[in-house]
């Protein structure tokens, strides 16, 4: 089976963990909007992609032998104390070192996957660094009035509610966002393609902003899966409901037709709902358990992974 994941974070974090208990041919194709901590302070200096989320892709699809866990273990490592390493990430500085040295990211990338025995591949939705904005609303005294912010952490922390997104630039620049040709490829070649967890907004929505992604994932006749977050999250997603996660996606991409939406049992408070605002998208509805019992708000990798495989299972048993 050919899978796929987009997203980023801790949320891609979860699917690639599940998915690689299913098949060894997954590509992550990762978002590249980030722009605070360790990541925003060397896209600021180099003009580099912002490495973290390709950072815990790579961990994520770390061999699970000593090696592997030896560099998901390293890559992972952050540097404390007060001098100019503190807060970086050793992964990050290394991908920005193999940048610096090899140039195209796309190959970096895939020399990173061979260190740590990747069951995989790790891409990035756009090999150039995007910029995020967003129409919010709640900022003001007229709870009504619509301010554009700018930027993925603003955007993530703000207190307002997130109306839409946008990719505003390039490298700085006015124009369409580029998707890398690879991760379309791998789009239009999968066998499943999974959308979620993760931050809604600047995380699974923002390959929908990309043209060629975008029109990869409305054709691809790919099993398309869309997994609901169990939380909504502070800031972009504060008091949405599972269903009006859905309804924000196809408001981003109205031609996007899914097979499957799967959520955790526990996390719907109104079934129906669901299900109807599933329907809209074309999709059956599996709610299951798949909370992780020791860590609240996680995704456990085994639970997801069976629940994929029911949900594969009720479309097509083409990649047995």
């Amino acid at each position: 089976m050919r899978a796929v994941a987009l997203g980023g974070g801790h949320g891609l974090q979860a699917t690639l963990a599940a998915l690689t208990r299913l098949t060894s041919d997954v590509t992550a194709v990762v978002t590249v909007a980030d722009d605070g901590g360790s990541s925003g302070r060397l896209r600021r200096e180099l003009g580099m992609l912002p490495p973290g989320d390709l950072r815990k892709a790579l961990a994520a699809l770390a061999a699970p032998d000593d090696n592997g866990r030896r560099w998901a273990q390293v890559f992972q490592h952050r540097f404390g104390g007060n001098g100019a390493l503190a807060g970086h990430a050793v992964g990050n500085l290394l991908l920005a070192g193999l940048l610096d040295v090899v140039g195209d990211p796309v190959e970096v990338l895939d020399e990173a996957c061979r260190l740590v025995g990747a069951r995989g591949r790790v891409l990035p939705m756009s090999t150039e660094p995007l910029d995020m904005e967003a129409e919010v609303v709640g900022l003001d005294a007229n709870p009504d009035a619509v301010r554009t912010i700018r930027g993925q952490v603003a955007i993530a922390s703000t207190p307002g509610r997130v109306k839409q997104v946008r990719l505003a630039a390039t490298n700085g620049e006015p124009g369409t966002p580029r998707g890398c040709p690879q991760a379309v490829q791998a789009v239009l070649d999968a066998d499943v393609v999974l959308l979620g967890p993760g931050s809604w907004f600047t995380s699974v929505l923002p390959h929908l902003l990309v043209p060629e992604l975008h029109e990869a994932l409305v054709t691809t006749t790919a099993s398309r899966v869309v997994v609901l977050n169990l939380i909504p999250q502070p800031g972009e997603t504060a008091g949405f409901s599972p269903e009006q996660h859905l309804d924000v996606l196809s408001q981003h991409a109205p031609r996007l037709i899914v097979d499957a939406v799967l959520a955790d049992a526990g996390s719907v408070p109104t079934p129906d709902r669901l299900r109807a605002a599933a329907t809209g998208l074309g999709a059956q509805t599996l709610l299951d358990t798949v909370a992780s019992p020791a860590s609240p708000g996680r995704h456990d990798p085994e639970a997801l992974a069976a629940s994929l495989t029911a949900a594969l299972e009720r479309r097509t048993d083409r990649w047995r």
